[in-house]
């Protein structure tokens, strides 16, 4: 149980935090200091190397949770309604990130690669509504996962 839940919490980390970091930090200051050709490539880049932790944080997080609900707790039955928002926000966060991944990511990738900046401009405006979306929903999972089980 123990090495199952902290992967798990740091799978959240890496996904959520990573999320926080663009959303927050780089973007602002990319918005402001980069010509859209320099931010573009940025940006392609940025979320060429995120996505990979992403995708290794969602298969992470979903291994480690459903074993730990399957495994140590003995079925859906035995958890508590935190759980089941977590499972249920997590799903959502997974189908929102899928999107993401197969469509505006990889028209931006299309878009800088062929230096079509207004089109690389649109898919990454999409991302970013995605992605403020997501972190919302990821910081609402963190709030129920760490104070759910006393608040609920």
């Amino acid at each position: 149980m123990g090495v199952m839940l902290a992967l798990h919490l740091l799978a959240a980390v890496i996904w959520v935090g990573g999320m926080f970091f663009a959303y927050v930090v780089l973007r602002p200051v990319a918005a402001t200091e980069l010509e859209p050709p320099v931010r573009l490539r940025l940006w392609r880049g940025v979320f060429q190397r995120f996505f990979g932790w992403v995708w290794a944080s969602v298969l992470l997080l979903w291994g480690t949770g459903l074993g730990m609900v399957l495994g140590v707790f003995g079925s859906f039955a035995r958890v508590g309604l935190h759980v089941h928002l977590m499972l249920g926000l997590g799903l959502l966060m997974t189908l929102l990130f899928l999107g993401l991944y197969l469509s505006p990511w990889r028209a931006l990738k299309r878009a800088v690669d062929g230096e079509q900046w207004p089109e690389a401009g649109a898919a990454l405006n999409r991302i970013r509504g995605l992605v403020a979306f997501n972190l919302s929903l990821g910081v609402l999972l963190v709030v129920i996962a760490s104070g759910g089980r006393y608040l609920l």
